[in-house]
């Protein structure tokens, strides 16, 4: 017989940490619905997600090379699919909710501009007066109303605690903080998996995909970056002198095991120490219990700024994506003065949200490939 929602609620309470996000314990959604039959909400949530047009325009979307760099080269998409597996590997060891950190992970970028964090910048700018661009909010924006696939309602209608894991409490919507006696200062452990998941998967690949692209050498890494000095040590003591391909694949492997093994521990003391028992507990806490140890924090710092220097600001990497952030700019002026050419689901929200926020929805959703392809429609120019 198939396995029905309350099982799966069972076993969650027979699997799981007391301070995990149970699925029954959920504050349900904007919009009333019947629940699931044989998902837990939060499976629910995970659907909804990857089978949303967001998450699709994923894949043509930067993450630090401009899409069509390289077949090999990650995009947004596959960053999202990395952040996602190891999001639930950290909530595995930590006896927390799988399916909510999952879900979270796999929507925390949904709301992403095209051109990478450059995209975002230059629509913040843009948007200076009328509230401004931040992609977790727009993330949040995208699921709660830009998504139109349901007849009852605007959205993807998302359980409450997959939207807390989106905006980290930047919003308007119904935080808990907000009930009386009720002051939370964090959000879920799952959410701040899902957040600190998102950060190793970046440094980690982004490393990769530089060492892909011959922007960034090994010697120099391994005399300036002490995480990669001890992880190429580490891989060469047990494996001897390998092939270039799989020794800078070891590596990076080392590098994202050994970010993940000092997550978990170090949660996992924190956790103990502060003898949070439930979900809401944890919300309580001041600060943030899923971190680095403070010596993981301090290498990578050290690897960040290398990446600034190296990689993020590599005239290979930087200039194209400026000619991309002029041209997005050059868009969004150009529909501000042409209503017409941004579609009549957007020109319906102008009339209650103003145009600057409805084309500034209208070019964040765009992908990379989207973009030039208006540019040179419109003004008959490339990048």
């Amino acid at each position: 017989m198939p396995v029905t929602r309350e099982q799966l609620e069972e076993r969650e309470h027979l699997i799981l940490a007391s301070y995990a996000q149970m699925s029954a314990d959920t504050r349900g959604r904007e919009h009333a619905e019947s629940p699931p039959e044989w998902r837990t909400h939060y499976q629910r949530d995970r659907d909804r997600v990857i089978h949303s047009r967001a998450f699709r325009r994923l894949e043509y979307k930067t993450q630090v090379f401009l899409n069509g760099s390289g077949d090999h080269l990650r995009t947004r998409l596959t960053h999202t699919m990395e952040v996602a597996g190891i999001s639930r590997n950290i909530a595995r060891a930590l006896q927390l909710n799988e399916d909510l950190v999952e879900t979270i992970a796999l929507a925390h970028d949904l709301g992403h501009s095209p051109f990478g964090h450059k995209g975002e910048t230059v629509l913040n700018t843009l948007m200076k007066k009328q509230g401004g661009f931040e992609h977790n909010r727009q993330s949040l924006r995208t699921v709660e109303e830009l998504e139109q696939k349901y007849p009852n309602f605007p959205g993807l209608n998302l359980s409450w605690e997959v939207r807390e894991g989106l905006v980290k409490h930047h919003t308007g919507f119904d935080h808990p903080s907000k009930r009386p006696g009720f002051d939370a200062k964090s959000s879920s452990l799952e959410a701040q998996v899902a957040n600190i998941a998102d950060e190793v998967a970046y440094y980690s690949h982004d490393l990769d995909d530089g060492l892909d692209a011959g922007l960034l050498d090994e010697k120099k890494l391994h005399r300036d970056v002490r995480i990669w000095r001890q992880a190429s040590k580490t891989v060469e003591k047990e494996y001897g002198r390998l092939p270039d391909e799989c020794r800078r694949y070891f590596i990076i492997r080392c590098l994202i095991d050994s970010q993940v093994k000092d997550v978990v521990q170090t949660t996992g003391k924190l956790v103990a120490k502060s003898g949070v028992k439930t979900a809401d507990e944890v919300r309580l806490q001041p600060k943030p219990l899923v971190r680095y140890s403070p010596k993981r924090k301090e290498l990578n710092l050290e690897l960040r700024g290398y990446l600034y220097k190296n990689l993020y600001y590599n005239p290979v990497v930087h200039e194209p994506n400026q000619r991309a952030v002029r041209m997005l700019e050059q868009l969004f002026n150009y529909y501000l003065a042409h209503h017409e050419e941004i579609g009549e689901t957007a020109r319906k929200r102008a009339r209650t949200e103003g145009w600057h926020r409805a084309v500034c929805d209208y070019v964040a959703g765009m992908t990379d490939r989207y973009a030039i392809a208006e540019y040179q429609r419109l003004f008959g120019l490339d990048i």
